[in-house]
């Protein structure tokens, strides 16, 4: 487990907001709130506003456990926190990432050779630059085209046995029916965190961060709280 940050560390939260507006996989509302009893329902002094949601469990900033794709494999409550509190690299990739842009191996090649080869449980997290349209539904979601990661890429970092491979879009997964990253990092009993924000914010290597998804038991995904420290 890495150091825990110091008083001084700079503290980035990495999670998109809740929202009925959110892009979702399939396109339709996956997320709602609404209010059960508000405060003009109770008597002065005492006032509460009382909420309830509904949701896709793979709403949002939101991971992936190993048995989204793999029947008995470990669910989110099972995650182990050493796994989910690590340190952090960011691969820059949105000064050229469009829509049709797949990271394939040469971009670890190009990042060890600056910044040291990526050493076991690490989040390495893709920073494509997607997530500028996040609060553009449509041109997010843009019919399942975005940035992704190829699939040797994936079996590469499963090779620096990372924690976890996390990315600004709604999957590492672009236009691919069959999901070989997800087969890939899930498969080898990694995590997956997708629509995370402010990635470009972040060093790239150095910061430590907080995965922290809500404990849901034999959830195979869940929304969850990305904070890193820098």
């Amino acid at each position: 487990m890495p150091n825990f940050p110091t008083p001084t560390s700079k503290i980035i939260d990495l999670t998109q907001t809740l929202c009925s507006e959110n892009p979702s996989w399939d396109g339709d509302c996956g997320f709602n709130l609404s209010i059960a009893v508000d405060y003009d329902d109770c008597p002065k002094p005492e006032l509460f506003r009382v909420q309830s949601f509904t949701t896709r469990a793979g709403m949002g900033t939101h991971i992936d456990a190993p048995a989204h794709c793999f029947p008995g494999a470990q669910t989110v409550d099972g995650l182990a926190l050493e796994n989910l509190i690590s340190s952090c690299v960011v691969i820059r990739l949105d000064q050229f990432a469009d829509e049709n842009y797949i990271a394939t191996p040469d971009v670890i090649s190009t990042f060890e050779k600056e910044h040291g080869i990526i050493q076991p449980n690490t989040f390495v997290i893709f920073c494509t630059g997607w997530s500028r349209h996040w609060s553009n539904p449509s041109k997010y979601r843009n019919n399942l085209k975005f940035p992704g990661v190829h699939e040797d890429t994936a079996k590469l970092l499963v090779d620096r046995q990372i924690s976890g491979l996390g990315t600004d879009t709604l999957s590492a997964d672009s236009r691919c029916g069959s999901f070989p990253v997800h087969r890939a990092i899930l498969g080898a009993g990694k995590y997956l965190v997708e629509n995370i924000a402010n990635a470009d914010l972040l060093p790239p290597s150095g910061a430590k961060i907080f995965v922290i998804p809500i404990k849901i038991k034999e959830g195979t995904e869940a929304p969850a709280r990305i904070i890193a420290f820098a």
